[in-house]
């Protein structure tokens, strides 16, 4: 079982020429209203491969139709929804993007409900021996409580540190990292967390390395078209290639990586054939418009092979 602990979100997409500077205004021709949240893309990614009834997502949504709404897209792709709490006070999140002609994006999030998750929202889920899934989107309380019932039980622990708080501190960080297995960062991300472990590398895989070690933990290093890079606690590095393509949207592809890679885990593959599971799939996630329509189906991974 695959527990997907995180954020639901409505995203409002819209394409624009250029990504606007601070203080410019720049014209779309209209927006798509879309399905997102990392912690919500991310049980998609994973149902997609991992298949109906292996992935149950704990959340909070609004009481309004947009939290009907993710409600329902959640439990259409086959996941389990009855852990997703609604709150009587806060709306439904919601994530204002815009696209630019290369693919590239810019996103501001308003939490809404989100903003409400803690770890009661489990319940008495059972999490014995299952892989469960963090992101930065929600409170950092509940998340660490739900990693540390999970790593007691005997589970794994994928921790997307995405996005950074600013105000994230060193003890915080520690705290993610004794209770994670495999953490997963872009390049600017594995650079700051090696900053507030007190190590300012100047290249992302010797940060890399520095969060391994301290947190005697895998520390994946999600790079664009480059793949991903993979440093174990000794320190040793190996690199996932990803598919060369030519991108139509970003938006999803780093929940489309933690995603599958949290299903390839489940299924009990190696660290290293996972990653080039999520790499593939994290390719084909850039050839569509939006976060979820994007995510690939294990058939279209097989097919792509």
């Amino acid at each position: 079982m695959i527990l997907v602990f995180g954020s639901i979100n409505i995203d409002l997409v819209a394409p624009v020429a250029s990504i606007p500077r601070p203080g410019e205004t720049v014209l779309s021709a209209g927006y798509s209203t879309l399905f997102g949240g990392k912690g919500a893309n991310q049980a998609v990614a994973a149902a997609r491969i991992a298949g109906p009834g292996a992935v149950a997502m704990i959340g909070r949504v609004g009481d309004d139709a947009f939290g009907r709404l993710c409600r329902d897209n959640l439990a259409r792709n086959g996941i389990a929804v009855e852990r997703i709490g609604t709150d009587d006070a806060l709306p439904t999140g919601c994530a204002f993007i815009v696209v630019d002609k290369a693919g590239e994006n810019a996103i501001t999030v308003a939490s809404g409900a989100n903003a409400g998750l803690d770890a009661s929202a489990c319940g008495d889920a059972p999490v014995q021996g299952c892989v469960g899934v963090f992101q930065m989107e929600v409170p950092l309380p509940g998340s660490l409580a739900m990693a540390e019932r999970i790593e007691a039980a005997g589970g794994t622990v994928v921790w997307n540190l995405a996005p950074v708080p600013d105000d994230l501190g060193t003890d915080d960080l520690r705290a993610i990292l004794r209770r994670t297995d495999y953490l997963v960062v872009n390049e600017l991300e594995a650079l700051r967390a090696s900053v507030l472990l007190g190590r300012e590398e100047e290249g992302f895989e010797a940060a890399a390395a520095c969060v391994a070690r301290e947190g005697a933990t895998h520390c994946i290093v999600t790079a664009g078209a480059r793949g991903a890079f993979v440093v174990g606690p000794d320190g040793t590095s190996r690199h996932v290639p990803a598919r060369p393509i030519e991108p139509v949207d970003t938006t999803g592809a780093g929940d489309a990586f933690v995603g599958i890679l949290a299903a390839g885990l489940s299924r009990g593959a190696g660290i290293e054939i996972a990653c080039a599971d999520a790499c593939l799939g994290a390719s084909l996630a850039c050839l569509a418009f939006g976060a979820q329509p994007a995510l690939p189906t294990r058939a279209e991974l097989d097919a792509a092979r």
